[in-house]
């Protein structure tokens, strides 16, 4: 029982770890498909869309099974990225950050969207007769204004990825100070005789790391307000 603070703190930073990881590396692929879905017309944009939030309306369990078979040790990309690059995914905290990042991805792609569709066109016509091009008009004037609404995206996929579960578990498996994230810690101790404390401890972090992002969340999106 005496080292239940240092495990818990242990849980704590592997889950922020995986969370910020799994967010921020999905950022930049959630803004290009976010521009495309937003301002693109061409053929297939509807197949990209169901692409896109297919992770939403799968169960976990079977994106986890397809990363697994993906991204795995035998699996096509897996088994290409450790024999070129030594690099894996299987078992390992790089696994749960994929996993995390992959079930946040549509969350993250819709609020990125909706904020770019909110952007007056009439901004960038301006900027286009001032000789800009369509991806200086993106990144100068675009992104900018729809700021808010990628660090909402960020903040949601954020939260999404603290409390993954499903994908997590069928991809990585359960591996204390490896893959063991809160989520699946507080399930493993609902199944342990007399783990209901420490699970309650648990879930009381797991509040406390949600409410202190979203806090951090607003007073940012406030700040940037401001200064626009």
């Amino acid at each position: 029982m005496t080292d239940w603070t240092a495990s818990d703190l242990e849980i704590v930073r592997l889950s922020l770890k995986v969370a910020t990881v799994g967010t921020v590396a999905s950022l930049p692929f959630a803004i290009a498909a976010a521009v495309l879905l937003a301002r693109g017309r061409f053929w297939g944009r509807g197949l990209l869309n169901a692409l896109v939030h297919l992770p939403l309306v799968l169960p976990p369990v079977v994106t986890g099974y397809l990363l697994l078979r993906l991204f795995g040790r035998r699996g096509v990309v897996g088994a290409l990225l450790e024999s070129a690059l030594g690099f894996t995914f299987a078992f390992r905290w790089t696994g749960a950050a994929l996993a995390a990042a992959v079930m946040g991805f549509p969350l993250m792609v819709r609020a990125i969207r909706l904020a770019i569709e909110g952007v007056d066109r009439r901004l960038e016509e301006t900027a286009a007769t001032l000789g800009a091009n369509p991806w200086w008009t993106m990144i100068a004037v675009t992104l900018p204004l729809a700021l808010p609404g990628v660090l909402s995206g960020m903040v949601v996929a954020f939260a999404k990825a603290l409390g993954e579960f499903g994908a997590t578990i069928t991809f990585v498996s359960n591996i204390p100070g490896e893959t063991q994230t809160l989520a699946l810690a507080i399930y493993s101790l609902t199944q342990a005789p007399g783990g209901d404390a420490h699970a309650w401890r648990l879930v009381w972090l797991s509040l406390g790391v949600s409410v202190a992002a979203l806090l951090v969340s607003e007073a940012l999106a406030r700040r940037i307000e401001r200064r626009r």
